[in-house]
């Protein structure tokens, strides 16, 4: 199919180790341009993109006619603001997590979606990785019975870099923001239910949380069943969610940072059955979320991860705050 034409905006860290990157990688994707006032940002992003374009304005690329589609790596409480501004330039939207602050301000979003039949969805990889398909899946054939506990975990410590963005309050920082959608949405995303009982243990620092413990009761197609998760910006780095059930346990390691924080591994343990380990060693979520979307825009198939996706994990992270 023909590439779609992709603009960043924004040098962020992020969007230059991983993002721009899988954009750069992946088929049926051309990273075209890139938008910053500082040369010495866009440097690191033209030595592996020589022909890249570099507007001085996040203005100027969303003006740009050969931009077709927009990733936006901004801090968070700028994510709505320039999200909107991108469906009204014509750009199709993918917007790192959170999407939003508050889950009513995704109301926006999806009616300007609506509007201008343009694809607009959250920066949620996960949902492109065989791993976690692997665990819905198994989820969904009752391979562990009926779920009864998940536990979900993240954890790093970032106490070192004060002026780090997740460390402002004025920036959207705190766990929760950043790492919550992936303890919360993932479980709500392999199991497909919702929280009916949160209740919240929150420590915060500075006017952002550093350490949240949430437990209480979800409720999807299976039953009911209980939930703990725990995110933190001030423990030593942890990964792990497991779904366990009337007739086994499902645990997943490494399943946010796969391939960085550790090989992806789906571990299941049955009654009266031999341990069962698959892993993923070479899967690219990243360059996966792009060439979904690129599928999406082209050839119209289903994108699995939308607003109202992001919005229901939205609900559930104003309902922890509001709970702590």
């Amino acid at each position: 199919m023909k590439p779609v034409n992709w603009g960043v905006l924004g040098a962020a860290k992020f969007a230059r180790e991983h993002m721009a990157r899988a954009i750069h990688e992946a088929e049926g994707a051309r990273f075209h341009a890139l938008a910053t006032s500082d040369p010495k940002k866009a440097a690191p992003f033209a030595a592996f993109c020589p022909d890249l374009k570099v507007h001085d304005s996040y203005d100027a690329l969303l003006a740009d006619p050969d931009i077709e589609a927009v990733y936006i790596p901004l801090p968070n409480h700028l994510h709505v603001e320039w999200t909107l501004k991108a469906l009204e330039a014509g750009k199709h939207v993918l917007t790192e997590k959170p999407i939003a602050m508050q889950a009513d301000e995704i109301d926006a979003l999806i009616a300007a979606r609506n509007r201008t039949g343009l694809l607009a969805t959250e920066a949620y990889m996960i949902v492109h990785h065989p791993q976690w398909q692997r665990a819905r899946v198994l989820i969904e054939e009752g391979a562990i019975g009926r779920i009864l506990h998940a536990d979900a975990h993240f954890s790093y410590d970032n106490r070192s870099d004060p002026g780090n963005i997740r460390n402002r309050p004025e920036t959207g920082g705190g766990s929760i923001a950043d790492i919550g959608v992936y303890t919360y949405g993932s479980v709500r995303w392999a199991t497909g239910a919702e929280p009916v009982e949160i209740n919240a243990q929150i420590t915060r620092e500075n006017g952002v949380d550093v350490f949240a413990r949430v437990f209480g009761e979800m409720e999807g197609p299976g039953g009911r069943f209980t939930y703990h998760a725990m995110t933190s910006m001030r423990l030593f780095p942890r990964q792990e969610v497991v779904f366990q059930g009337e007739t086994g346990l499902i645990r997943l390691t490494a399943p946010f940072n796969a391939g960085l924080f550790g090989e992806a591994q789906l571990h299941m343990f049955r009654q009266d059955k031999a341990d069962h380990i698959e892993r993923f060693p070479g899967a690219r979520q990243y360059r996966n979320q792009v060439e979904a979307l690129g599928k999406t825009i082209r050839n119209g198939t289903p994108y699995p991860w939308t607003l109202e996706d992001a919005k229901g994990t939205q609900a559930m992270i104003d309902r922890v705050l509001a709970a702590g």
